[in-house]
């Protein structure tokens, strides 16, 4: 595996796993942040402006895996993938988990 399918994989990743809270919250009719909101990433967008933040965030992070070879290439492609997925998830998580304390 080249390095770049492998920056490319991982950032697929950071892409792909942006685009979940986005859908989930959009898709059910809640106000979730978005970097279009007052002030950006802390203020609330409108349902419809997270599912386009979703979807913009799916077509990005499906084009980064396929330009990483992520189902053509080897495994190690798809560790690295979810590597991202977690290393963004998690504190991702826990950022919420903290503002909704407030």
């Amino acid at each position: 595996m080249h390095w770049t399918d492998g920056v490319a994989c991982f950032c697929a990743g950071l892409f792909l796993a942006n685009a979940t809270p986005h859908f989930v919250k959009g898709i059910c009719g809640d106000r979730f942040p978005t970097p279009f909101a007052k002030p950006p990433g802390r203020g609330l967008s409108s349902p419809a402006v997270n599912v386009t933040w979703s979807l913009f965030n799916m077509l990005v992070g499906l084009l980064l895996a396929r330009a990483g070879h992520l189902l053509s290439g080897p495994e190690t492609g798809r560790w690295i993938l979810f590597a991202a997925v977690a290393l963004f998830a998690v504190p991702t998580s826990m950022s919420f988990a903290r503002k909704a304390k407030e």
